[in-house]
């Protein structure tokens, strides 16, 4: 009777250790995806540092080049955005791709790109602000370039116009859902990691058997860190899949790596984490068997273990 309630009980702690740590891998590689969105894309300074080498990629300066171009011929009036036969579209286009190349434009970049992170983050954090559109002041990316412009010593420099338009970057509609989904992430990736921790270390706490808790703990960290890199590679393939262009594909692509670079990095840590915990666990075990199986079979000295003697049944 004791022997079955023990059964029984072991049963039970194998039960909900294995419940604990799968929810535990479960968290881990959702806490990762939450942490690097709070940290990575809504930190300005980060996101601006992920940004700013591509302004020397090629491909992401023909885009840029062209879009800016199509967008000044038509205010131009010379003819409808990419056309590339009317009278002065060929000059707009050239002129804006020779500035691509020079300091100006990265100053352009950079200051582009962070007044667009700034203002969705105030729209995704404040709640007084007013019902619509995202919208980026082009003031505040005109007038770093001119200061650039002007201490190159660029002739005329001081005349170029510093107007402020407001340009939508994120639809009215949108800004509801990203919010909600925003402070859902910034909360999670506070908790999530934490109570991925608290259950990984009580699954293995009341398991039956601690250092095969712990081996399953590390396999499963390491499921998780690799389904976060093919998440990520699916989402890369899904992003691109739209884009009809292969200039654009590839200014998307090369957008799409500067931002999800810290989340592989973390992906592939969380993958050869697991496997160092499992494979440590593993080989601890292994050598404790082999340490302990001899010490059973022999004596001190090395030689064969005797059974006790016994006295002969009366």
């Amino acid at each position: 009777m004791p022997l079955h309630h023990d059964d029984r009980r072991t049963r039970l702690r194998t039960a909900l250790s294995a419940t604990l740590v799968a929810l535990a891998c479960l968290l881990a590689p959702c806490g990762t995806l939450a942490a690097w969105v709070t940290f990575g894309l809504a930190d300005t300074g980060r996101y601006v540092g992920a940004m700013a080498p591509l302004a020397a990629d090629p491909d992401v300066r023909d885009t840029v080049a062209d879009a800016v171009g199509d967008e000044v011929v038509r205010e131009l009036g010379t003819g409808t955005a990419g056309t590339a036969d009317t009278p002065l579209g060929p000059f707009v286009h050239d002129a804006i791709r020779s500035f691509t190349r020079t300091e100006a434009f990265r100053t352009a970049w950079e200051a582009g790109n962070r007044a667009v992170h700034d203002a969705v983050l105030r729209a995704l954090r404040d709640d007084a602000t007013a019902p619509g559109p995202v919208t980026v002041d082009l003031a505040l990316v005109t007038t770093p370039v001119r200061a650039r412009l002007a201490a190159d010593r660029m002739p005329f420099a001081h005349h170029i116009p510093v107007e402020h338009t407001e340009v939508a970057v994120v639809p009215a509609t949108e800004v509801a859902g990203l919010r909600k989904g925003y402070r859902l992430l910034d909360a999670a990736a506070l908790w999530l990691p934490l109570a991925a921790v608290a259950l990984a270390a009580t699954g293995i706490a009341v398991a039956a058997c601690r250092r095969r808790a712990l081996t399953a703990t590390g396999l499963g960290t390491a499921l998780g860190g690799a389904l976060l890199v093919l998440a990520i590679a699916v989402g890369r393939r899904l992003t691109l899949a739209d884009l009809p262009d292969r200039v654009h594909r590839l200014a998307a692509a090369a957008v799409y790596d500067a931002l999800t670079a810290t989340l592989r990095t973390a992906s592939w840590l969380l993958l050869a984490l697991g496997l160092t915990v499992a494979l440590t666990s593993w080989l601890t075990g292994r050598l404790g068997n082999r340490r302990a199986s001899p010490s059973r079979a022999t004596a001190g000295d090395g030689r064969p273990r005797r059974p006790p003697a016994t006295l002969p049944p009366l």
